[in-house]
């Protein structure tokens, strides 16, 4: 659940970063210099925007690791960090991707994968999740985080975020432009308006774009669960972790990572909800069964 959260934060932090850089850099005053150049402004836009998406995703595991305190085990540590290595390493084959690093982190039941590559991507899994699941629904949820990683959701979710950074730089300094030209009369150039009006912009439509994010994360859920019941051969341990999930209390998850993990709080915040209702999944996987 942690990496959709990381993602669209580390994003949003490092949209803002560069809008300072450009700012320091004098690039907005060079662009609205003499009026607005909309080709120019679109592919600065869209380089800003791209490079923020994957700075973001190339940062995903070492922002995951640092967050939620993660380490990285090699299966030496005991028989639960061995089964817990070599079932990931199994659904990975069957996935046919290259072998995830593992994690362990201490926290609520949770799980989540993150990495910008389908062959070097990380696994993490809580102690409550491992505490509170018997191993069948414990492998499950491994399959389920397999599965957005050989469906390649991060760089998904990375190309939609980009797209979606690009209109927010766009935007924000069109109606920065119009804001200082008509309210703040600066004729030629920026002026203070346009700064100001900028970084509201950016912050606002940055969140109406964190919600288009949000909706496809939750699609890709039951594509996840349903990968999930592929790589097991049956739906019924998917459905039986979804279950003792409702039961517990998981989360303790950043929001960064929140959309690549098992489980999210769906029924708060709706629209920013990274992952649909677990009687939803349940329900689609029964009818899959």
């Amino acid at each position: 659940m942690k990496r959709i959260f990381l993602l669209i934060a580390t994003n949003f932090a490092v949209l803002i970063l560069l809008s300072i850089v450009a700012s320091v850099f004098g690039l907005d005053r060079w662009l609205m210099a003499n009026g607005i150049d909309y080709g120019t402004l679109l592919l600065f836009s869209a380089v800003m925007g791209f490079g923020g998406a994957f700075i973001s995703l190339l940062m995903s595991k070492t922002i995951a690791r640092w967050s939620v305190g993660a380490q990285t085990i090699d299966g030496s540590e005991g028989t639960t960090q061995y089964w817990l290595v070599q079932t990931v390493h199994k659904l990975a084959d069957k996935a046919g991707i290259g072998k995830p690093e593992v994690a362990v982190y201490e926290g609520p039941a949770n799980a989540f994968a993150t990495g910008a590559f389908r062959d070097s991507a990380l696994v993490a899994v809580s102690s409550g999740l491992m505490e509170s699941m018997s191993r069948d629904e414990v492998e499950a949820v491994l399959g389920h985080e397999v599965t957005h990683v050989a469906n390649g959701d991060m760089v998904t979710l990375t190309l939609i975020q980009g797209v979606l950074n690009t209109f927010v730089f766009f935007l924000s300094r069109v109606v920065g432009t119009i804001v200082d030209r008509t309210i703040f009369r600066t004729e030629r150039g920026v002026g203070p308006g346009f700064y100001i009006t900028v970084i509201i912009c950016q912050i606002l439509f940055g969140i109406l774009a964190s919600m288009i994010v949000a909706w496809f994360s939750r699609r890709r859920e039951f594509r996840a669960d349903a990968g999930s019941a592929g790589l097991l051969g049956t739906p019924q341990p998917m459905i039986a972790a979804l279950r003792r999930l409702a039961s517990v209390h998981s989360g303790g998850l950043p929001d960064s990572v929140k959309a690549f993990g098992i489980n999210s709080d769906s029924k708060l915040f709706a629209l920013f909800a990274t992952h649909p209702p677990i009687e939803v999944r349940i329900a689609a996987l029964q009818a899959r069964a």
